[in-house]
């Protein structure tokens, strides 16, 4: 049996009122594998323990299978968890690990088939009379999912499982779950900050920032379509190119994007995407390109959308598979970071106490003129300084990084002709909303 989540509206606050989660919602099919991703802080873990019972729900409605759950004990939730530390019993044996949840469900029971059944699936018989001490990180990784795996259970829960394991073993531990998940057809939600696990593992992809649902797709639309700057940069490596850019769209020319010393010719007639942006004549706008957007070839060669800028070497990446090239084309790298930070900068009291009772030069006159007059002066509270600003981020080689074959030459200085890809064009505006591409579907004027 597997199992239907949905959280409607899911809220959780701690101290002084801040949400760790915003008004969350989701629905999980039953059989889904979805994935939870965002960086650090981002409110997941949180949802996991929610939908576990192990965190309670200040806001909002959780249910399962179509029944409310939220006063529901964990004990009655039919779930298991899978923990980032392993969380195994340091005095027990594998094989008393795994079999722990089962002697609690039924004390009368034997649990040794489910345990030996389990342990063959994972490949860890000849693991079973050892201790935790005894055993390598992923072993200890495979004897915890055996333990969740043998209870049977309607949905899995995975908080960041594969996070403390090395790089190869990572990998290989990654097959393994999606294998298993696929055969036993149970319902996983799994928490990791990993954009490659999650764009491996997941049917779906939910991506939270600041404890805010961003966006939910398949791993392909949402790498394809990101809603906003906050998703194209978070996934994709590299990281998505990010450029200043300026529509200029003439009555009685063609409509172009400025990028500083070069720009970007949109092709006659003009598709139903380049149309709309006709509204932005004038404005600023943060221009989205991915490394595979972009590749080396001659204006000769151009394909059908396809438009020419040129750029200068400035750095070789050799990845073996392929070359990560930096070029300078005379742009000027979009920064954002209020628009890229985990967590959306907060209004600080403190300033908003100074935009209401002004600068600290005229509170000082007023209280001066207050103790000249000879009247008791009630002294404001003081403000203390802004924090020092964020060190400036170190300067990545170039505006423009391209992905390309080992088999090309090139060496630093180069002038190299380059070809963009308008139908990979990524166009967001200054809230970072994305703009072009447009939604599929246009808002309809009656609605």
């Amino acid at each position: 049996m597997t199992r239907a989540i949905t959280l409607n509206d899911v809220s959780k606050a701690y101290t002084r009122g801040a949400r760790v989660v915003d008004r969350l919602s989701l629905d999980i099919a039953p059989g889904e594998f979805l994935v939870l991703l965002g960086p650090s802080g981002c409110g997941k873990s949180t949802v996991l323990r929610m939908i576990a019972g192990l965190e309670e729900i200040d806001e909002g409605r959780l249910f399962l299978d179509g029944e409310y759950g939220n006063d529901l004990p964990p004990s009655e939730r039919d779930m298991a968890m899978v923990f980032q530390n392993f969380a195994l019993y340091p005095s027990m044996t594998s094989r008393d690990n795994i079999g722990f949840p089962l002697r609690i469900e039924a004390p009368g029971a034997d649990p040794a088939p489910r345990v030996d059944a389990t342990a063959r699936m994972l490949g860890i018989e000849d693991l079973l009379d050892r201790f935790p001490a005894q055993l390598s990180g992923g072993e200890r990784q495979r004897v915890a999912m055996g333990r969740a795996i043998a209870r049977h259970p309607s949905a899995f829960l995975m908080d960041e499982p594969l996070s403390n394991l090395d790089a190869k073993l990572r990998n290989h531990l990654r097959a393994e779950i999606s294998q298993l998940t696929r055969e036993l057809g149970v319902t996983t939600v799994y928490v990791t900050h990993d954009q490659s696990e999650a764009m491996s593992l997941g049917d779906r992809v939910a991506v939270l920032r600041g404890g805010v649902l961003q966006q939910v797709g398949t791993p392909r639309a949402v790498y394809s379509l990101p809603d906003n700057v906050f998703v194209a940069a978070f996934i994709g490596i590299p990281r998505i190119n990010l450029l200043r850019g300026l529509v200029r769209a003439p009555l009685d020319g063609a409509m172009t994007v400025s990028l500083g010393k070069q720009f970007l010719r949109l092709p006659e007639p003009l598709s139903l995407d380049h149309q709309l942006l006709r509204v932005q004549q004038g404005r600023e706008v943060i221009v989205g390109l991915r490394s595979e957007a972009v590749r080396i070839a001659k204006p000769a060669a151009a394909r059908t959308g396809e438009v020419a800028l040129t750029g200068l070497v400035e750095h070789l990446e050799f990845q073996g598979h392929e070359v990560l090239v930096h070029f300078d084309t005379g742009s000027s790298p979009a920064r954002v970071p209020e628009l890229e930070a985990p967590r959306p900068a907060a209004d600080r009291p403190d300033r908003r106490r100074r935009r209401e009772g002004g600068t600290v030069l005229e509170r000082l006159r007023v209280r001066a003129g207050a103790l000249r007059a000879g009247s008791v002066a009630a002294e404001t509270e003081s403000v203390p300084p802004d924090p020092p600003s964020a060190a400036v981020e170190p300067r990545v080689p170039g505006d423009l990084i391209v992905r390309t074959t080992p088999d090309i030459r090139l060496r630093h200085g180069m002038q190299v002709p380059l070809l963009v890809d308008l139908a990979h064009l990524f166009i967001f505006d200054q809230s970072g909303r994305r703009i072009c591409p447009n939604p599929d579907r246009l808002p309809d004027l009656e609605e």
